[in-house]
């Protein structure tokens, strides 16, 4: 198996696990979705709902997979995606923290770009 359709097998057993939990221990009247979109390579984890009248809609976690890398945009998670993409075995050099400035990437143990 080559190496991003690995990586998009991993991505979307992971945000399944999470959609699957998350919707386990519902919050009132908001639920968990998730999205792939496997021809751009898009992939993200949605809360929709409301809380009383005020209307919630957010992405706890986006990720897309780019140049051969995962590139984490958006980590809402208490622990981060980054250890459940480790424990899967995606090495540190391919995972990107997109979230983070680019400036401030080569100060982190994970790829720059």
């Amino acid at each position: 198996m080559d190496k991003m359709k690995k990586y998009r097998e991993i991505v979307k057993n992971i945000f399944a696990h999470y959609e699957e939990l998350f919707n386990r221990y519902p919050v009132s009247n908001q639920e968990t979705e998730i999205i792939f979109d496997e021809k751009r390579d898009q992939y993200l984890l949605l809360t929709v709902g409301w809380k009383q009248k005020r209307r919630i809609w957010g992405a706890t976690l986006h990720v897309r997979l780019q140049d051969g890398k995962i590139w984490i945009e958006e980590d809402g998670l208490e622990d981060g995606i980054t250890p459940d993409l480790l424990e899967a075995g995606v090495p540190k050099e391919d995972i990107v923290l997109g979230f983070h400035h680019p400036e401030v990437r080569p100060f982190t143990e994970f790829a720059v770009q």
